[in-house]
């Protein structure tokens, strides 16, 4: 049991990312071979700024997935920290900015030279998909010894992205950062973040849950199901499930369960009245479910929390809320 109160209700660590959201067509994806609703990675400064040129004015915001969840924690009123490697550059000082003005402690010391800061191109279909582009830049160097431990023993769950697992660095540090939470008595939880982080590092995420590590796995279907190497969700849930204390899995328009100690609660989505860009759609719900469990509320209540949540992040641009998420929330529980 943890020895002392903890001072944070989250503390995430993940991808330090600036987003550009920008509208474009099928044929501008076409164009330039982008599978739509996928996501890729440029791997040099050179391929980001050759898309950048070619994209309609965007809009520019602070990002992430992690980030972009604790900032909504902070949004419902949670206490939430993050821990995440920019660089000393203009787009460094921006997110920093970004998500101190949240009210989420992030103090990780800015990294000098080169890459630059991370940054996500967001395509936006009339469909509202987003497909998207990343520079991981700087966040790929986040490293062992830029972690603030004291600050992740003093947080209740330590969350933790799963698009940070592929760099040997920043899985060395999420290592750390798993020990340093479990021997303080905290919890923490992963997001498997994408099919292709699951089909890439399969064996690793398995690992992690066999050895007992992770306390709450948040996948979309897809991922789980990637994770099962299978096409049935029950056969999958029936698999997985077991060997965690709590399962969170969302299903788009089919809502969201949680199982926990063979206890499976599901609700349905919330309504929205025009879906404009699902951006951060994943994040949010995770934020409203992580902030419902540091109230000590139901599943059923966080689950509720959380598609509340996703559903104010797609009626608009952007994977940060612009509503009041606490009221939003409040009149779902009523």
């Amino acid at each position: 049991m943890p020895s002392t109160a903890p001072s944070l209700d989250i503390i995430a660590i993940g991808n330090a990312i600036v987003d550009v959201f920008a509208q474009t067509d099928d044929a501008f994806l076409g164009s330039e071979g982008l599978a739509k609703g996928s996501m890729q990675l440029l791997f040099t400064t050179e391929e980001a700024e050759a898309l950048y040129a070619k994209m309609a004015p965007g809009i520019e915001a602070s990002g992430g997935s992690a980030a972009n969840t604790v900032a909504g924690v902070a949004a419902l009123g949670g206490r939430a920290g993050f821990i995440g490697q920019v660089a000393d550059d203009q787009l460094g000082k921006v997110f920093t900015h970004d998500i101190r003005a949240l009210g989420v402690d992030f103090d990780t010391a800015p990294r000098p030279g080169s890459p630059a800061t991370a940054r996500c191109l967001i395509l936006v279909t009339p469909d509202a998909q987003r497909t998207m582009n990343t520079f991981l830049g700087a966040s790929q160097h986040l490293s062992s010894a830029v972690l603030d431990l004291d600050r992740i023993r003093d947080a209740a769950i330590l969350y933790l992205e799963g698009y940070l697992w592929d760099p040997e660095e920043p899985r060395a540090a999420m290592r750390l950062a798993i020990d340093t939470a479990r021997a303080a008595g905290r919890r923490v939880a992963l997001t498997l973040s994408d099919t292709f982080c699951v089909e890439r590092h399969r064996d690793g995420f398995l690992e992690l849950i066999e050895q007992g590590l992770i306390d709450i796995l948040f996948a979309n279907e897809a991922e789980i199901l990637e994770l099962n190497q299978s096409n049935n969700l029950e056969e999958t849930l029936a698999a997985i499930a077991p060997k965690l204390p709590l399962l969170v899995v969302t299903r788009s328009e089919k809502g969201a369960l949680a199982i926990q100690s063979g206890e499976r609660v599901s609700v349905p989505a919330e309504p929205v009245a025009a879906i404009v860009d699902t951006t951060g759609a994943g994040d949010l719900f995770a934020a409203g479910f992580l902030a419902g469990q540091a109230q000590d509320r139901s599943l059923k209540d966080s689950l509720t929390m959380g598609a509340a949540a996703a559903a104010e992040i797609i009626s608009h641009y952007g994977a940060r809320p612009e509503a009041d998420l606490k009221q939003l929330v409040a009149t779902r529980l009523r």
